[in-house]
């Protein structure tokens, strides 16, 4: 059975790839909840747990910056999880809790844990951003050292991990 996971971490461009990388994810869809820049993740989750998601998710952004990522700056731009069950719901919730409890990030975790509320796809070209356009600027200075520290930390999780 297929579920579905929606982060907002900073651009959906980034977001976008970063979980295109890893393995029992079907598809990544850029768009919008309640303004947010957000992707909708659709996932086996016999094959990759919401935990490990998380675990990307936290991994893969600046969760103690509010309403800004990198030079990226709004509310579009906030660090948001819009759970789609309760279980959803509970799972964040305690992972930021253990995330504040280690110190992690040396700063407290501002990610708003919310329910979803109507997602809109965005505009077409948003759709794949980072694979039709590598050599753009922005995605050799923000998403490629974002891929590389997920490619580094989570690769036991890459969908080429997997096919080993």
């Amino acid at each position: 059975m297929i579920e579905t996971a929606i982060f907002g971490g900073g651009c959906f461009w980034c977001v976008e790839a970063v979980f295109k990388m890893l393995r029992g994810v079907g598809s990544v869809m850029p768009g919008y909840v309640a303004g947010v820049e957000v992707a909708k993740i659709e996932y086996d989750p016999a094959q990759v747990k919401y935990r490990d998601l998380l675990t990307v998710f936290f991994g893969s952004h600046d969760p103690t910056s509010v309403n800004k990522q990198g030079a990226d700056v709004g509310t579009q731009y906030r660090s948001v999880i819009f759970f789609t069950t309760s279980e959803q719901q509970k799972m964040a919730t305690e992972f930021i809790d253990e995330l504040n409890k280690a110190s992690k990030f040396g700063k407290p975790i501002v990610t708003d844990v919310e329910p979803v509320g109507k997602f809109t796809e965005a505009e077409e070209y948003h759709k794949d951003y980072y694979a039709r356009n590598k050599e753009n600027m922005y995605c050799q200075l923000v998403i490629n050292p974002k891929l590389e520290k997920v490619q580094k930390e989570f690769a036991s999780l890459l969908a080429s991990a997997a096919k080993k």
